[in-house]
């Protein structure tokens, strides 16, 4: 009876080991059908081509224009200084008239030296007498050639030495040295002056010029004889100069080109040494590519696009020029007709595929960009 019972139980423990067998197995075929039919139904499925919009790159005209500080300038400006030493007698300094060239500015002291010129004069008759009965004597021999040669270089240093005293006498009277407008006189009359000391000084306004630098890459758009617009602060009149020179050599520490223009015309408004906006517009460019800000993909050495081609995104190195707020100037890179992906673009892997959504309409660029 005992037997009997032993090997009931281990029949059952037999038993009970072959069905958790059985279970376990069932249990991995389960799963392993489960991951075939996940598989199979898109739980791990690889996603498709991406679905993105482009745009066609289609030329487009634009007209660009720049904006730099400038600064106006007399086309004729100096200082004026007496030529020699002395005591101011006379001071014809009107602040801010128009005077015309040659017109007597300042006049300084000069009785010594009128003494000096009348005391020469004196000198010079006697001289010119003592010649005169010395040439007469020569004729008949009453005396030698040495004598009357010395008598004749004796009158001639004399009036040299009154040309010298006239030029210095001259020099005590300061004059305009062109037409122009007086500034502020920095002396009185009384004043002891010398070569060094400013009287006033005087500019030549009803002739300006507008001096401005530009960018290194617009130096072909700045060319003699084209016309430029400026403003002046507190003013919203648009006046014009026209380029008449620029700088031999570009600026090495800006990279910039001087430019002097002549500005047309004539404003009370427009002073010597005033600020002014310029205003550089260049020739419109009927070429021009433009693309949507966006479509720009910025990377460390440069700028790159996403074209499509072939259903296939190809990425492309390009270069950019003159933007506004919604569309940017490529100017290398692409061509005219090349579609231009504009979505997805950070999805967007090299030589994926890709299918186009929707075909965007180029937005045209504002015709005037500034910069």
């Amino acid at each position: 009876m005992k037997l009997i019972c032993q090997n009931i139980f281990f029949s059952c423990i037999l038993l009970a080991g072959i069905v958790s067998c059985k279970s376990k197995s069932a249990e991995k075929q389960t799963t392993q059908t489960n991951q075939r039919g996940g598989s199979s139904s898109g739980g791990g499925r690889q996603q498709g081509p991406q679905r993105v919009d482009v745009i066609i790159a289609i030329p487009q005209k634009i007209t660009q224009s720049i904006e730099v500080p400038g600064t106006l300038i007399a086309s004729e400006t100096t200082e004026i200084h007496p030529e020699v030493s002395g005591r101011l007698t006379m001071l014809n300094v009107r602040e801010g008239a128009n005077v015309g060239r040659g017109s007597v500015i300042a006049k300084l002291y000069d009785a010594d030296l009128q003494a000096q010129l009348r005391k020469l004069q004196a000198q010079l008759n006697i001289a010119n007498q003592t010649a005169n009965r010395l040439s007469q004597l020569l004729k008949i021999q009453g005396i030698s050639r040495q004598d009357y040669d010395m008598a004749v270089l004796n009158a001639n240093n004399i009036r040299a030495d009154i040309s010298i005293v006239r030029t210095n006498i001259a020099r005590t009277v300061v004059r305009a040295p062109f037409s122009g407008k007086l500034g502020l006189k920095e002396i009185s009359i009384g004043a002891y002056v010398t070569p060094q000391t400013i009287i006033t000084v005087i500019r030549k306004t009803n002739d300006l010029r507008l001096d401005f630098t530009i960018p290194e890459k617009y130096i072909s758009e700045a060319k003699p004889g084209t016309m430029v617009f400026f403003k002046v602060a507190g003013s919203d009149v648009r006046h014009a100069a026209r380029i008449m020179a620029t700088e031999s050599g570009i600026t090495e520490d800006s990279r910039s080109l001087n430019i002097r223009s002549r500005v047309v015309g004539s404003d009370p408004v427009l002073v010597p040494g005033a600020f002014a906006n310029v205003i550089l517009d260049f020739a419109p460019n009927y070429t021009a590519l433009m693309v949507p800000t966006q479509a720009i993909i910025p990377q460390a050495r440069g700028k790159k696009l996403v074209l499509y081609k072939d259903s296939v995104a190809t990425f492309v190195d390009v270069t950019t020029g003159v933007r506004d707020s919604s569309n940017i100037q490529v100017l290398t890179g692409i061509n005219a007709g090349d579609t231009i992906v504009t979505t997805g673009l950070m999805s967007v892997k090299p030589k994926s595929k890709v299918i186009i959504k929707n075909i965007i309409k180029p937005v045209q660029s504002v015709n005037d960009f500034k910069q």
